[in-house]
């Protein structure tokens, strides 16, 4: 079975944020060279990513992420804040 490859946030040798330095097109070839900095959503963990997910999928409802997590609902607005404050200081131009 074929594990999806991880897009790697930090450097193995010095852990240091990586940045994206090249883009290419599968379907005509085209290659964008530069360095930018990952998106602030590609920069959290797989694990605060897919809380992301959930919870959009779930209408923003904490409510019922807590009851699909197993967890109170104190402990997922706890989550939710501490991804709040990570997305805060990945972006602080964006209040």
């Amino acid at each position: 079975m074929n594990t999806p490859k991880r897009l790697p946030l930090t450097c193995p040798s010095c852990e240091t944020p990586l940045k994206v330095s090249e883009l290419f097109c599968h379907t005509c070839g085209t290659k964008v060279c530069g360095e930018y900095d990952l998106p602030p959503l590609a920069r959290l963990s797989e694990k605060e990513q897919q809380f992301a997910i959930d919870f959009i999928k779930s209408s923003g409802s904490l409510k019922e992420m807590a009851r699909s997590m197993g967890l109170s609902y104190p402990t997922v607005r706890n989550i939710l804040d501490e991804l709040i404050e990570k997305l805060q200081h990945l972006s602080p131009s964006n209040p």
